[in-house]
Protein backbone atom coordinates (compact mmCIF):
# COMPACT_ATOMS: atom_id res chain seq x y z
CA UNK A 1 0.00 0.00 0.00
CA UNK A 2 2.81 2.32 0.89
CA UNK A 3 4.56 1.59 -2.72
CA UNK A 4 1.11 2.31 -4.77
CA UNK A 5 -0.10 5.56 -2.34
CA UNK A 6 2.27 7.61 -4.20
CA UNK A 7 0.68 6.87 -7.69
CA UNK A 8 -2.84 6.76 -6.89
CA UNK A 9 -3.66 10.22 -7.85
CA UNK A 10 -2.19 10.01 -10.89
CA UNK A 11 -3.74 7.00 -11.63
CA UNK A 12 -7.53 8.97 -10.85
CA UNK A 13 -6.13 11.40 -12.88
CA UNK A 14 -5.42 9.08 -15.72
CA UNK A 15 -8.32 7.55 -15.27
CA UNK A 16 -11.06 10.50 -15.31
CA UNK A 17 -9.18 11.84 -18.00
CA UNK A 18 -10.08 8.48 -20.25
CA UNK A 19 -13.25 8.58 -19.36
CA UNK A 20 -13.82 12.53 -20.35
CA UNK A 21 -11.94 12.19 -23.76
CA UNK A 22 -14.48 8.87 -24.52
CA UNK A 23 -17.86 10.89 -23.46
CA UNK A 24 -16.25 13.78 -25.53
CA UNK A 25 -15.86 11.81 -28.62
CA UNK A 26 -18.49 9.14 -28.09
CA UNK A 27 -21.28 11.68 -27.16
CA UNK A 28 -20.19 14.61 -28.81
CA UNK A 29 -21.30 12.83 -32.32
CA UNK A 30 -24.52 12.08 -31.29
CA UNK A 31 -25.03 15.55 -29.30
CA UNK A 32 -23.58 16.96 -33.08
CA UNK A 33 -26.59 14.95 -34.85
CA UNK A 34 -29.09 16.64 -32.57
CA UNK A 35 -27.73 20.41 -33.12
CA UNK A 36 -27.70 19.44 -37.06
CA UNK A 37 -31.37 18.53 -36.43
CA UNK A 38 -33.01 21.69 -37.30
CA UNK A 39 -31.00 21.88 -41.06
CA UNK A 40 -33.22 18.14 -41.72
CA UNK A 41 -35.43 18.58 -44.76
CA UNK A 42 -38.53 16.28 -43.82
CA UNK A 43 -39.54 13.50 -41.56
CA UNK A 44 -38.07 10.93 -43.09
CA UNK A 45 -34.86 12.68 -42.74
CA UNK A 46 -34.89 13.21 -39.27
CA UNK A 47 -35.91 9.93 -38.40
CA UNK A 48 -32.90 8.61 -40.25
CA UNK A 49 -30.62 11.00 -38.46
CA UNK A 50 -32.24 10.02 -34.98
CA UNK A 51 -32.09 6.34 -35.98
CA UNK A 52 -28.20 6.62 -36.95
CA UNK A 53 -27.38 7.28 -33.12
CA UNK A 54 -30.38 5.94 -31.39
CA UNK A 55 -28.73 2.20 -30.05
CA UNK A 56 -25.57 4.53 -28.86
CA UNK A 57 -26.49 7.59 -27.11
CA UNK A 58 -27.25 5.90 -23.43
CA UNK A 59 -24.60 4.25 -23.47
CA UNK A 60 -22.20 7.07 -24.42
CA UNK A 61 -23.34 9.00 -21.30
CA UNK A 62 -21.88 6.13 -19.28
CA UNK A 63 -18.49 7.75 -19.32
CA UNK A 64 -20.30 11.30 -18.10
CA UNK A 65 -21.51 9.83 -14.91
CA UNK A 66 -18.05 7.58 -14.39
CA UNK A 67 -15.90 10.94 -15.18
CA UNK A 68 -18.44 13.04 -12.45
CA UNK A 69 -18.18 10.12 -10.19
CA UNK A 70 -14.88 9.85 -10.44
CA UNK A 71 -14.49 13.63 -9.52
CA UNK A 72 -16.36 12.94 -6.11
CA UNK A 73 -15.04 9.81 -5.26
CA UNK A 74 -10.64 10.53 -5.89
CA UNK A 75 -10.94 14.35 -5.88
CA UNK A 76 -13.44 15.37 -3.16
CA UNK A 77 -11.96 18.62 -2.46
CA UNK A 78 -11.78 19.87 -6.32
CA UNK A 79 -15.30 18.47 -6.54
CA UNK A 80 -16.40 20.68 -3.79
CA UNK A 81 -15.10 23.64 -5.41
CA UNK A 82 -15.95 23.13 -9.12
CA UNK A 83 -19.42 22.38 -8.48
CA UNK A 84 -20.38 25.45 -6.62
CA UNK A 85 -18.37 27.22 -9.31
CA UNK A 86 -19.89 26.09 -12.06
CA UNK A 87 -23.63 24.79 -10.81
CA UNK A 88 -25.70 26.80 -13.33
CA UNK A 89 -24.20 25.76 -16.97
CA UNK A 90 -23.71 22.04 -14.72
CA UNK A 91 -27.19 21.91 -13.96
CA UNK A 92 -28.61 23.38 -16.96
CA UNK A 93 -26.42 20.96 -19.03
CA UNK A 94 -28.28 17.87 -17.33
CA UNK A 95 -31.60 18.84 -17.38
CA UNK A 96 -31.03 19.38 -21.47
CA UNK A 97 -29.58 15.88 -21.41
CA UNK A 98 -32.69 14.48 -19.49
CA UNK A 99 -34.78 16.06 -22.45
CA UNK A 100 -32.90 14.96 -25.20
CA UNK A 101 -32.84 11.59 -23.87
CA UNK A 102 -36.35 11.73 -23.54
CA UNK A 103 -37.21 13.46 -26.34
CA UNK A 104 -35.80 9.85 -27.89
CA UNK A 105 -38.58 7.74 -26.61
CA UNK A 106 -41.43 9.96 -26.69
CA UNK A 107 -41.00 11.16 -30.55
CA UNK A 108 -41.97 7.90 -32.01
CA UNK A 109 -44.49 7.87 -29.17
CA UNK A 110 -45.97 10.82 -30.71
CA UNK A 111 -46.06 10.40 -34.23
CA UNK A 112 -47.58 12.01 -36.39
CA UNK A 113 -47.83 14.94 -33.62
CA UNK A 114 -44.36 14.75 -32.77
CA UNK A 115 -42.65 18.55 -33.39
CA UNK A 116 -42.47 19.32 -29.84
CA UNK A 117 -40.02 16.35 -29.26
CA UNK A 118 -37.76 17.20 -32.54
CA UNK A 119 -37.57 21.07 -31.19
CA UNK A 120 -36.44 19.34 -27.64
CA UNK A 121 -34.07 16.77 -29.30
CA UNK A 122 -32.24 19.83 -31.44
CA UNK A 123 -32.07 22.37 -28.01
CA UNK A 124 -31.38 19.85 -25.74
CA UNK A 125 -28.48 18.88 -27.63
CA UNK A 126 -27.41 22.64 -28.27
CA UNK A 127 -28.17 23.61 -24.75
CA UNK A 128 -25.66 20.39 -23.22
CA UNK A 129 -22.55 21.37 -25.77
CA UNK A 130 -22.95 25.08 -25.29
CA UNK A 131 -22.79 24.48 -21.19
CA UNK A 132 -19.93 22.06 -21.61
CA UNK A 133 -18.04 24.19 -23.51
CA UNK A 134 -19.17 27.20 -20.68
CA UNK A 135 -17.80 24.61 -18.10
CA UNK A 136 -14.38 23.91 -19.89
CA UNK A 137 -14.01 27.80 -20.20
CA UNK A 138 -14.58 28.36 -16.34
CA UNK A 139 -12.12 25.62 -15.30
CA UNK A 140 -9.40 27.16 -17.91
CA UNK A 141 -9.93 30.64 -16.44
CA UNK A 142 -9.49 29.33 -12.58
CA UNK A 143 -12.11 30.19 -9.90
CA UNK A 144 -11.68 31.88 -6.61
CA UNK A 145 -10.18 29.80 -4.38
CA UNK A 146 -10.12 30.77 -0.44
CA UNK A 147 -9.44 28.14 2.11
CA UNK A 148 -9.91 25.14 -0.15
CA UNK A 149 -13.60 26.19 -0.85
CA UNK A 150 -15.10 28.52 -3.62
CA UNK A 151 -14.88 31.89 -2.81
CA UNK A 152 -16.38 33.83 -6.22
CA UNK A 153 -19.64 34.63 -7.02
CA UNK A 154 -22.65 32.77 -8.92
CA UNK A 155 -22.20 33.91 -12.36
CA UNK A 156 -18.34 34.27 -12.31
CA UNK A 157 -18.19 31.89 -15.14
CA UNK A 158 -20.27 34.09 -18.09
CA UNK A 159 -17.21 35.14 -19.50
CA UNK A 160 -16.00 36.40 -23.06
CA UNK A 161 -13.42 33.66 -23.01
CA UNK A 162 -16.47 31.00 -21.55
CA UNK A 163 -18.90 31.78 -24.72
CA UNK A 164 -16.21 31.30 -27.13
CA UNK A 165 -15.34 28.01 -25.38
CA UNK A 166 -19.33 27.40 -25.14
CA UNK A 167 -19.11 28.17 -29.26
CA UNK A 168 -16.56 26.10 -29.99
CA UNK A 169 -16.99 23.29 -28.39
CA UNK A 170 -21.16 23.56 -29.95
CA UNK A 171 -19.65 23.60 -33.06
CA UNK A 172 -16.85 20.77 -32.62
CA UNK A 173 -20.27 18.60 -31.66
CA UNK A 174 -21.61 19.53 -34.95
CA UNK A 175 -18.40 18.91 -37.21
CA UNK A 176 -18.24 15.15 -35.44
CA UNK A 177 -22.05 14.63 -36.19
CA UNK A 178 -21.56 15.91 -39.63
CA UNK A 179 -18.76 13.46 -40.21
CA UNK A 180 -21.28 10.75 -38.62
CA UNK A 181 -23.89 10.92 -40.91
CA UNK A 182 -21.41 11.03 -43.63
CA UNK A 183 -20.18 7.86 -42.07
CA UNK A 184 -23.90 6.02 -41.22
CA UNK A 185 -25.91 7.55 -43.78
CA UNK A 186 -26.37 7.80 -47.67
CA UNK A 187 -28.47 10.41 -50.30
CA UNK A 188 -29.59 13.76 -49.30
CA UNK A 189 -28.36 13.66 -45.04
CA UNK A 190 -25.16 12.26 -46.38
CA UNK A 191 -24.69 14.97 -48.72
CA UNK A 192 -25.78 17.52 -46.64
CA UNK A 193 -23.60 16.87 -43.77
CA UNK A 194 -20.32 16.78 -46.49
CA UNK A 195 -21.47 20.55 -47.08
CA UNK A 196 -21.85 21.29 -43.38
CA UNK A 197 -18.74 19.43 -42.62
CA UNK A 198 -16.50 21.54 -44.41
CA UNK A 199 -17.65 24.96 -42.97
CA UNK A 200 -17.71 23.70 -39.76
CA UNK A 201 -14.30 22.43 -40.12
CA UNK A 202 -13.20 26.33 -40.81
CA UNK A 203 -15.10 27.37 -37.45
CA UNK A 204 -13.49 24.41 -35.41
CA UNK A 205 -9.99 25.39 -36.73
CA UNK A 206 -10.53 29.20 -36.05
CA UNK A 207 -12.24 28.41 -32.41
CA UNK A 208 -8.86 25.93 -31.81
CA UNK A 209 -6.68 28.56 -32.63
CA UNK A 210 -8.71 31.57 -30.78
CA UNK A 211 -8.57 29.52 -27.77
CA UNK A 212 -4.56 28.89 -28.01
CA UNK A 213 -4.07 32.51 -28.50
CA UNK A 214 -6.39 33.77 -25.98
CA UNK A 215 -5.47 31.50 -22.85
CA UNK A 216 -1.27 31.62 -22.78
CA UNK A 217 -1.98 35.44 -22.81
CA UNK A 218 -4.17 35.84 -20.24
CA UNK A 219 -2.85 32.92 -17.86
CA UNK A 220 0.45 33.36 -16.89
CA UNK A 221 0.93 29.39 -16.25
CA UNK A 222 -0.53 28.53 -19.76
CA UNK A 223 1.92 31.03 -21.19
CA UNK A 224 4.98 29.37 -18.91
CA UNK A 225 4.39 26.40 -20.03
CA UNK A 226 3.62 26.31 -24.13
CA UNK A 227 6.53 29.68 -24.62
CA UNK A 228 9.58 29.10 -22.58
CA UNK A 229 12.25 27.45 -23.37
CA UNK A 230 12.86 24.33 -23.88
CA UNK A 231 9.42 23.19 -23.60
CA UNK A 232 8.29 25.42 -27.06
CA UNK A 233 10.38 22.78 -28.64
CA UNK A 234 9.30 19.64 -26.92
CA UNK A 235 5.22 21.26 -27.55
CA UNK A 236 5.70 22.59 -31.29
CA UNK A 237 4.56 18.88 -32.71
CA UNK A 238 0.91 19.45 -30.87
CA UNK A 239 -0.17 22.62 -32.82
CA UNK A 240 2.14 20.95 -35.88
CA UNK A 241 -0.30 17.54 -36.06
CA UNK A 242 -3.42 19.99 -35.15
CA UNK A 243 -2.50 21.62 -38.71
CA UNK A 244 -1.91 17.92 -40.69
CA UNK A 245 -4.76 16.31 -38.98
CA UNK A 246 -7.42 19.77 -40.60
CA UNK A 247 -5.59 19.01 -43.83
CA UNK A 248 -6.56 15.58 -43.66
CA UNK A 249 -9.93 16.21 -42.84
CA UNK A 250 -10.51 18.84 -45.27
CA UNK A 251 -8.93 16.89 -48.30
CA UNK A 252 -11.07 13.43 -47.00
CA UNK A 253 -14.12 15.39 -47.52
CA UNK A 254 -13.54 16.73 -50.82
CA UNK A 255 -12.53 13.54 -52.54
CA UNK A 256 -15.70 12.39 -50.91
CA UNK A 257 -14.45 9.96 -48.29
CA UNK A 258 -16.87 8.31 -45.79
CA UNK A 259 -14.78 7.25 -42.76
CA UNK A 260 -11.82 9.46 -42.60
CA UNK A 261 -13.58 12.70 -42.26
CA UNK A 262 -15.03 11.00 -38.95
CA UNK A 263 -11.76 9.64 -37.47
CA UNK A 264 -9.83 12.71 -38.22
CA UNK A 265 -12.74 15.02 -36.48
CA UNK A 266 -12.06 12.57 -33.46
CA UNK A 267 -8.45 13.31 -33.74
CA UNK A 268 -8.73 16.92 -33.65
CA UNK A 269 -10.76 16.79 -30.71
CA UNK A 270 -8.28 13.97 -28.84
CA UNK A 271 -5.51 16.67 -29.77
CA UNK A 272 -6.76 19.40 -28.49
CA UNK A 273 -8.25 17.86 -24.95
CA UNK A 274 -4.25 16.70 -25.07
CA UNK A 275 -2.88 20.31 -25.45
CA UNK A 276 -5.34 21.12 -22.89
CA UNK A 277 -4.15 18.62 -20.12
CA UNK A 278 -0.33 19.84 -21.29
CA UNK A 279 -0.96 23.48 -20.35
CA UNK A 280 -3.04 22.72 -17.05
CA UNK A 281 -0.98 19.32 -15.68
CA UNK A 282 -1.12 19.00 -12.80
CA UNK A 283 -3.61 21.39 -11.83
CA UNK A 284 -7.48 20.04 -11.18
CA UNK A 285 -7.82 22.91 -10.46
CA UNK A 286 -6.23 25.48 -12.33
CA UNK A 287 -4.28 27.17 -11.75
CA UNK A 288 -4.67 26.61 -7.79
CA UNK A 289 -5.41 22.90 -6.37
CA UNK A 290 -2.86 20.49 -7.71
CA UNK A 291 -4.10 16.91 -8.84
CA UNK A 292 -2.08 15.38 -5.32
CA UNK A 293 -3.65 18.14 -3.32
CA UNK A 294 -7.54 17.61 -4.06
CA UNK A 295 -6.49 13.50 -4.02
CA UNK A 296 -8.23 11.84 -1.20
CA UNK A 297 -7.11 9.26 1.41
CA UNK A 298 -5.10 6.51 -0.56
CA UNK A 299 -7.34 3.90 1.28
CA UNK A 300 -10.70 5.60 -0.19
CA UNK A 301 -9.10 5.52 -3.87
CA UNK A 302 -7.84 2.30 -3.76
CA UNK A 303 -11.29 0.42 -2.25
CA UNK A 304 -12.76 2.79 -5.40
CA UNK A 305 -10.13 1.78 -7.67
CA UNK A 306 -11.02 -2.53 -7.09
CA UNK A 307 -14.65 -1.43 -8.14
CA UNK A 308 -13.78 0.55 -11.56
CA UNK A 309 -11.07 -2.71 -12.35
CA UNK A 310 -14.32 -4.41 -12.57
CA UNK A 311 -16.31 -2.41 -14.03
CA UNK A 312 -14.58 -0.86 -16.69
CA UNK A 313 -13.69 -3.97 -18.98
CA UNK A 314 -17.42 -4.42 -18.88
CA UNK A 315 -18.06 -1.01 -19.62
CA UNK A 316 -15.36 -0.91 -22.83
CA UNK A 317 -16.49 -4.40 -23.40
CA UNK A 318 -20.50 -3.47 -24.13
CA UNK A 319 -19.10 -0.24 -25.89
CA UNK A 320 -17.60 -2.54 -28.38
CA UNK A 321 -20.54 -4.94 -28.79
CA UNK A 322 -23.01 -2.45 -29.69
CA UNK A 323 -20.73 -0.49 -32.00
CA UNK A 324 -20.30 -3.79 -33.63
CA UNK A 325 -23.87 -5.06 -34.03
CA UNK A 326 -24.74 -1.53 -35.34
CA UNK A 327 -21.88 -1.26 -37.83
CA UNK A 328 -22.29 -0.40 -41.55
CA UNK A 329 -25.13 2.48 -42.81
CA UNK A 330 -28.21 3.52 -41.61
CA UNK A 331 -31.06 3.31 -44.28
CA UNK A 332 -35.06 4.71 -44.47
CA UNK A 333 -36.86 2.90 -42.99
CA UNK A 334 -34.41 1.03 -40.43
CA UNK A 335 -33.82 1.55 -36.86
CA UNK A 336 -33.61 0.82 -33.44
CA UNK A 337 -36.33 2.74 -31.29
Amino acid sequence: MDGLAPWLPLIWAGILLVAVALYVVLDGFDLGVGILFPWAHGESERDLMMNSVAPFWDGNETWLVLGGGGLLVAFPVAFSIIMPALYLPVIVMLLALVFRGVSFEFRWIAKPHHRVWDWTFATGSTAAGFCQGLILGGLLEGVRVESNAFAGGSFDWLTPFTVLTGAGVTTGYALLGATWLIMKTEGSVAERARRQARGLLIAVIAAMGAVSLWTPFVLEHVFARWFTLPNILYLSPIPILVALTALWAWTALARGAEKSPFIASILLFLLGFFGLVVSNYPYVVPPVLTIRQAASAPESQLFMLFGVALVLPLILGYTFVVYRTFRGKVRPGEGYH
